[in-house]
């Protein structure tokens, strides 16, 4: 008995001693692995640790200065006992991304705002400018819309919504020599609509000579003489390029001055100049969050739709090219009610209600997207956040245009017309569409309704982590442009006549030689 108590107090011993030494090997590996360094991509920094108070150590880490590698015992002094050294290595993310915003004189941006009455003559832009250029909250959305993510916004607001939404942008910059481009937050369109009727060319052109002359005399201006300069126009680019002199001719001189030939701009619609690039109208619907998103996309892709194509708009009269009329004519005597027609000019213009227009294409297999006043309409992007297809009457609509949102094969998410056809009368549009099999067309709506949240503007707010929207975009190509321009020096940054470049990439069904 004796015996056995002494050999079970001998293997307590060892196992005792073994403890010891299994946590002396413990402490000696955290004792090294804390003094080692880790090395990642990004930017070293050297940090104190100081265990015995963690507050030093979070001051520590703030001013812990940046090096290239691990500095020697001579140059820095060696940490006390319970201070141990770590490199830790941060990659900066707004690398190549960053934005100087210019700080403009007010006359160019908050003065314009002020004249809100004057802003466009037909009726009050005021109530337009609430809520970041959203315009006033829809209050009422009976069912058809979703959530308190839609608003009554005018489709001339793009510049304050544009403006708003890069005050939220993660990589703005206070030194300009960090800046990758430079934003000039200039209300271009907004103060020209206060001018288009009843002015002379010179009051016109008051803004666009004052800010060349304001531009010059900047730091970030000689660096690249603007070619790093980007600006937005909530009008189309025509208003901006008057091509003469006469006294009452139409629209502005701006984009004709040598400066903004240096200059990239961001309007609805773009012309044929290689330095101007359109981005999407502004819609009614501004989502807060990617779910938000998700849910309105869902739920419009399961809609069932009872008309096989409408039209919401008007007949131009007045211009002998415009087939509008004749669209009008065939969708008002299409068979069996195939087609939906929303009339812009009955009284109560129903087509300024979000609530309206949403109704008519959240129900349409098609919507027809005939060019008006210019080739372009709003009407394009309300029919795409409905889940209706866009048909199209002539390339420079869209596939010309949005080259930064649209897929280069047009025929996965619209179909194409030529206007021609339907001048002629020879094509039954109720016929072509009809041929468009279920499969065909529940495909192309699927590619519709993923294309939602590249043409919408979510609140400023917002911060989308699965989705880029139309700003995230328009920001991102923009830099891509700059850097491009900062490599190859001899680019010709403005060049007109381009319709047939911007084409360049379509393909699908419709060759291109149908789109001359």
């Amino acid at each position: 008995m004796e015996k056995l108590n002494i050999t079970n107090g001998g293997r307590c011993h060892n196992q005792l001693w073994f403890t010891v030494l299994v946590s002396f090997v413990f402490c000696f590996a955290l004792l090294c692995l804390d003094y080692s360094v880790l090395h990642k991509n990004g930017v070293s920094f050297l940090i104190p640790r100081n265990f015995s108070d963690s507050g030093k150590t979070q001051k520590a880490n703030q001013l812990a200065p940046a090096i290239d590698e691990p500095p020697d015992s001579q140059n820095f002094p060696f940490p006390e006992n319970n201070v141990t050294l770590a490199v830790v290595n941060v990659t900066d993310p707004c690398s190549g991304k960053y934005i100087y915003v210019h700080r403009l004189p007010r006359r160019f941006n908050v003065d314009v705002l002020g004249d809100c009455r004057n802003l466009v003559k037909w009726f009050d832009m005021c109530p337009s400018l609430m809520n970041s250029g959203f315009g006033r909250k829809v209050e009422k959305p009976r069912g058809v819309l979703s959530g308190k993510n839609w608003f009554e916004t005018n489709q001339f607001t793009l510049e304050l919504i544009f403006h708003q939404r890069i005050k939220h942008y993660k990589c703005l910059t206070n030194d300009s020599s960090m800046a990758s481009a430079v934003y000039i937050p200039f209300y271009a369109g907004l103060d020209l609509g206060r001018y288009l009727w009843g002015y002379n060319v010179s009051v016109r052109d008051a803004s666009a000579d004052g800010i060349v002359d304001w531009l010059r005399k900047q730091g970030e201006w000689n660096r690249m003489f603007g070619r790093d300069h980007f600006f937005v126009a909530g009008r189309i680019a025509w208003d901006f390029r008057r091509r003469s002199e006469d006294e009452f001719g139409w629209g502005s001189k701006i984009m004709t001055l040598p400066e903004f030939m240096n200059i990239t701009m961001l309007s609805i619609e773009s012309s044929s100049w290689s330095n101007e690039f359109a981005v999407p109208y502004p819609t009614y619907f501004h989502p807060s969050s990617d779910i938000d998103v998700i849910r309105w996309q869902k739920r419009i892709r399961a809609r069932k739709r009872r008309y096989l194509f409408c039209f919401a708009g008007a007949p131009r009269p007045a211009m002998n090219e415009s087939i509008r009329g004749k669209l009008i004519a065939q969708c008002l005597s299409a068979r069996n009610g195939t087609c939906m027609f929303l009339d812009c000019k009955a009284e109560g213009n129903k087509c300024d209600s979000p609530v309206e227009v949403i109704k008519v294409f959240r129900d349409c297999k098609f919507c027809l997207q005939p060019p008006g006043d210019s080739y372009t309409r709003r009407s394009t992007f309300d029919s795409i956040i409905s889940g209706c297809i866009p048909v199209f009457f002539h390339p420079y609509s869209a596939y010309a245009q949005y080259i930064w949102y649209f897929p280069k094969n047009y025929t996965k998410y619209s179909v194409y017309i030529p206007e021609d056809n339907i001048k002629t009368g020879n094509m039954s549009i109720g016929l072509a569409l009809s041929r468009y099999s279920e499969h065909r067309i529940k495909a192309m709506r699927k590619e519709v309704v993923e294309l939602i949240p590249k043409v919408i503007y979510a609140n400023p707010k917002s911060r989308f982590e699965r989705f880029e929207d139309a700003f995230d975009i328009a920001v991102n190509r923009v830099l891509e442009r700059v850097n491009k321009v900062r490599e190859i020096t001899s680019v010709d940054f403005a060049v007109g006549n381009q319709w047939k470049l911007k084409l360049s990439g379509i393909v699908g069904d419709q060759p291109l030689e149908t789109f001359s």
